[in-house]
């Protein structure tokens, strides 16, 4: 199920032309989830529509999010589906956090080669 969350998810950030959009695996890493999809918008508005349109597009498909926090600042908004969580945030706030090196630490005890 989560890739069809993913697809849709991942569609619906294209409609509303979200940059830099990332898809991390992240099943080595946690039990929390198997994906996290990052992504920015240009503005607040713009982070927010974005978020709001893929919640809806979920929704509208039978996948709705069990959770949405940050709509209204827009500066950070987070939207739980289960296995997929959808990080949509202003770049400089992406750039301070940054997630994606956070996500990619190796878990311990494993070895890539």
């Amino acid at each position: 199920m989560s890739t069809d969350i993913n697809q849709i998810i991942l569609e619906a950030l294209d409609d509303l032309k979200a940059q830099d959009v990332l898809t991390l695996d992240v099943t080595e890493l946690t039990d929390v989830a198997d994906t996290l999809i990052i992504a920015s918008g240009t503005s607040n508005r713009h982070v927010k529509s974005i978020a709001q349109n893929a919640v809806d597009e979920a929704k509208k498909r039978g996948m709705p999010a069990m959770g949405v926090e940050g709509l209204d600042s827009g500066e950070w908004v987070l939207a739980d589906f289960g296995d997929t969580i959808l990080h949509v945030m202003l770049p400089a706030t992406r750039s301070f956090y940054d997630l994606e090196k956070l996500w990619s630490i190796t878990p311990a005890g494993r070895e890539d080669s």
